[in-house]
């Protein structure tokens, strides 16, 4: 399973750069993800942008322009890049493709695909990047169909977490209950939401649930008592990575950090934290562990080296590739 968040997308658009032809009039963007990525290219390099839709029609927008431009109306654009995030067959990029030379012959156009399950796919000039499937993006991931099979946090993911006056176990929690204002809007299904929410409260986070439409196939709470025996056992991230554990669920998708990284530890499985936006794997949980005190001092000398030359970045980045 491999991940791509918003930064990522910026910085495989800067990396790629030199791939692209010097002319270009215009950057559009496919539907979907292909908006996010016309709209960081076009500022990149200061070009307006469209839509495929709104440029068959004639229209574009300057959302690339910056002041050192001469104004007026910009001639008809002769040579454009059309960018999407992703096609899996390549089939929605080569309709796109047929439908732009079917209305408008005279353009010269530049397919492009932010990432890709191989180099070379039907309908594309370049794949930036070569991820395999499955691979979730930042931006789309409440639509990816993996949600189906996934365990998936409520607080922090599908509502705000309440505050600590909220949190008392009382009037004030049946309140936040009642009234959580909602983050991120499934588009599908969920296989299991899985809280450390009390199972007393089922019946309010079942009631919020139903009001905003969100669509669940199990719902599993934390059967404790109160809140403090909660505490008391420290029960958060051990109770959903169990649930994990025994589940067939590929992913988990969890809100805190430090939660995510438990999760990941104890179920032996990945782990989407939303508070970073990165994939915890016990792969790379593995790789950022401290090196042992009796470890050759070469070793400790190659990591720092590592370290000090790629940067924090380059270190995720290489992460990424040996787990893959």
């Amino acid at each position: 399973m491999h991940y791509r968040s918003i930064p990522d997308l910026a910085e495989t658009l800067q990396h790629n750069l030199h791939r692209l032809p010097r002319e270009v009039d215009l950057v559009v963007g496919l539907p979907g993800g292909g908006i996010l990525a016309a709209n960081l290219l076009c500022l990149i390099l200061n070009l307006p942008m469209s839509d495929l839709d709104s440029f068959l029609a004639g229209r574009s927008f300057s959302v690339g322009r910056t002041k050192l431009d001469p104004g007026g109306v910009p001639p008809r654009p002769r040579r454009i890049v059309v960018i999407g995030d992703t096609a899996p067959d390549g089939a929605s990029l080569q309709a796109a493709r047929d439908r732009l030379t079917a209305m408008a012959p005279e353009v010269e156009a530049i397919f492009v695909l932010a990432y890709g399950p191989q180099e070379a796919l039907p309908g594309a000039d370049l794949v930036f990047e070569t991820v395999p499937d499955p691979c979730i993006f930042q931006w789309s991931f409440m639509q990816h169909e993996i949600l189906e099979r996934a365990c998936v946090d409520i607080d922090g993911v599908l509502c705000l977490d309440p505050t600590q006056e909220q949190n008392d176990d009382g009037a004030a929690y049946l309140e936040f209950l009642a009234t959580a204002r909602p983050l991120y809007r499934p588009a599908r299904r969920i296989g299991m939401l899985v809280t450390s929410r009390l199972e007393k409260y089922r019946r309010e986070t079942e009631d919020w649930l139903a009001a905003r439409g969100i669509r669940h196939d199990r719902l599993v709470m934390l059967d404790l008592p109160s809140q403090a025996e909660r505490i008391r056992l420290g029960a958060h991230g051990s109770f959903k990575a169990e649930v994990y554990r025994q589940s067939d669920a590929p992913l988990f998708i969890e809100s805190e950090n430090r939660q995510a990284r438990r999760i990941a530890a104890l179920s032996g499985k990945p782990v989407l934290c939303l508070e970073t936006h990165r994939l915890i794997t016990p792969a790379m949980l593995a790789a950022e562990a401290p090196v042992p005190a009796g470890t050759p001092a070469t070793m400790r000398l190659l990591k720092r080296m590592i370290r000090d030359l790629i940067g924090p970045r380059g270190v995720d980045a290489l992460k990424r590739r040996l787990v893959r």
